[in-house]
């Protein structure tokens, strides 16, 4: 999860939606035993994680970093990583650190599903034209309910309710992500 802070969420195109998808995806991952990595862009100065999404991380490191991309400051997790060769990438912004944490990866060799639903930018155009850039290079545009269906398979799997859930509950209240 890429950069889903205080001061940088409010200024989102729907940013409601995009922080909703990203808590559903990081609760399913949570439910599927998907490790979840996730970043902060100088948290000195955009603040920290937004709270509903930060109490999913746990006590999980949140690196602080500078540089757009994520990768600097991840590639050891990455490589690392159980031998997995795929990451499903949520976050904001879309044209800035999710488009340049997605090139490097796919540059690693790496298959990248970005979350369409769960990524944000300020300004629509950007979104969308970093969307095509992304997928021009090869990565998989998906949504939310899409991952959470790949991710369960059956609805035998006794993960199930908890896709069903997510899929089908109303959003719930963000107050304390602004």
């Amino acid at each position: 999860m890429v950069d889903v802070q205080e001061k940088l969420v409010p200024t989102i195109v729907d940013w409601q939606t995009v922080v909703q998808n990203c808590r559903r995806v990081l609760e399913a991952a949570g439910a599927f035993d998907v490790p979840v990595i996730a970043t902060e862009q100088y948290p000195k100065g955009l603040g920290p994680t937004v709270a509903p999404l930060r109490r999913l991380l746990g006590s999980a490191a949140l690196p602080s970093k500078k540089t757009f991309s994520c990768v600097p400051c991840l590639s050891r997790q990455v490589q690392d990583d159980d031998g997995r060769d795929q990451l499903v990438v949520v976050g904001i912004e879309t044209h800035v650190c999710v488009l340049q944490t997605v090139l490097e990866l796919l540059a690693m060799g790496l298959r990248v599903h970005v979350v369409v639903d769960a990524v944000g930018s300020r300004g629509r155009l950007d979104h969308e034209v970093a969307l095509r850039q992304m997928e021009q290079h090869g990565a998989v545009p998906t949504t939310t309910e899409i991952v959470l269906f790949q991710w369960c398979r059956t609805a035998d799997d006794a993960r199930f309710p908890v896709v069903r859930r997510l899929v089908t509950e109303p959003d719930r209240p963000l107050e304390d992500a602004q």
